[in-house]
């Protein structure tokens, strides 16, 4: 009997990252028990066509399900949410009592939307928040119904929400705290011409401004969003799109969650406060810290498509090697990337922009629907983003893998 033959693996996370983990467990020969839990009754499906062909397509939703191969043997347990998990026990309890043992896990819960404060008086009905299928759906009859939108929050998935709404026809209006749209995330430039784009489109965007409330109609509705320069904007829906939150709500009494994360070594082991290693769990997605060498090692949180698939395999990889005990685990050195589509215009992006301290314009062609930036920390490259130029991003990849490179190998010790 293996290491993991008593009580085999255990997912929590049904989702993207999930998945790709069970996938990469069966094709490198795992062939013991395997349980997927997931807090939502629906099989894994894909994220972003969510904020975008959910919200536009004419007829139906389109299908959003992700491919399960055959053969994939697993046992789901699905609409139980897990509520707590005892690393020295190693047990993970569910919302309807069920308590699994396991020999490894996996935590890939993601995150959640991020809500208004509590404090605040109760929103009235009209505002939504959009995270999973079913928020997509509910935002999707709203919007068929409703005439004038705001949406609170210029990231990528408020953006997006405001493009689908702005093609659907909607009056919309996009607010953002900062002084331009994305710019923690890819810079003042990018920013200002992201913010142009929507512009073009016939978003209005009002920039360093706050929400300070709704004002309820009618019925109980929605009536309009008041401002914090003093303007109320009309409108019967609003979307709070305000960033997510790590999913750590059930690991609250573990010991593995840190500045509101799940915390890991570059191989994607769970770590305790003191910086040990918590024997057989790992962690991979939107709730994974994980230290980035294009930022000096400090762990961050990527919450993109591609990140969950490649960490999700990545921690697999990390789960065998642990049960085989005669190979160190790799580090996880991939190049960060993600891309957004707005308005016509193909935003893409490899490494991390939002770790530089300097952006370097190449070009910028609002007209042309082109833009090329890199981005730099301590005159170093660390990042790049385009719009229109996405062939000219595989230079930068190459350059960024470069730096990863001497690293390889480089994996943190394990403590127990």
């Amino acid at each position: 009997m293996t290491a993991f033959d008593r009580h085999g693996l255990v997912i929590v996370g049904a989702s993207l990252a999930g998945l790709r983990a069970a996938q990469t467990l069966r094709e490198r020969g795992f062939t013991g028990a395997m349980t997927l839990v997931g807090d939502e009754p629906h099989m894994p499906y894909d994220r972003p066509p969510l904020s975008k062909r959910v919200l536009t397509d004419a007829d139906r939703p389109p299908g959003v399900e992700l491919p399960v191969p055959g053969g994939l043997e697993a046992r789901w347990l699905l609409g139980r949410a897990a509520v707590r998990l005892d690393p020295v026990a190693r047990t993970v309890t569910l919302s309807d009592g069920a308590r699994l043992s396991y020999d490894g896990l996996l935590i890939a819960t993601g995150s959640t939307a991020r809500r208004w404060p509590a404090s605040q008086p109760p929103l009235p009905a009209g505002v939504f928040t959009l995270r999973g299928r079913d928020d997509a759906l509910a935002l999707r009859a709203g919007l068929a119904a409703a005439e004038r939108l705001v949406v609170i929050g210029a990231g990528f998935l408020g953006g997006e929400i405001a493009a689908a709404a702005r093609e659907r026809g909607l009056d919309v209006t996009l607010v953002e705290a900062a002084p331009q749209p994305l710019e923690q995330a890819i810079g003042t430039t990018a920013g200002a011409y992201v913010a142009a784009l929507h512009r073009e489109a016939g978003i209005t965007v009002r920039t360093s401004t706050a929400v300070e409330g709704f004002l309820p109609g009618p019925g109980g509705g929605l009536a309009g969003v008041r401002l914090s320069d003093g303007t109320t904007v009309r409108a019967d829906l609003a979307v709070l799109a305000l960033g997510g939150v790590p999913a750590t709500g059930w690991l609250a009494h573990s010991g593995v969650v840190h500045d509101g994360g799940v915390l890991c070594d570059p191989c994607l082991r769970v770590l305790r406060a003191d910086g040990s290693v918590v024997p057989g769990v790992v962690a991979a997605g939107d709730v994974a810290r994980v230290p980035q060498p294009l930022a000096d090692g400090q762990p961050l949180a990527l919450g993109h498509w591609t990140n969950a698939v490649e960490q999700g395999a990545a921690a697999a990889e990390t789960l065998l090697a642990e049960r085989e005990h005669e190979r160190t685990p790799t580090p996880f050195l991939s190049v960060p990337s993600f891309w957004s589509d707005l308005h016509g215009a193909k935003i893409r992006s490899v490494g991390l922009p939002s770790a530089s301290d300097e952006a370097r314009i190449v070009e910028y062609d609002l007209t042309g629907r082109r833009l090329e930036v890199s981005y730099h920390r301590a005159g170093r490259l660390v990042g790049a983003l385009t719009v229109g130029r996405t062939g000219r991003l595989a230079s930068y990849r190459r350059a960024l893998q470069e730096r990863l490179a001497p690293a390889v190998g480089a994996g943190a010790p394990a403590t127990t």
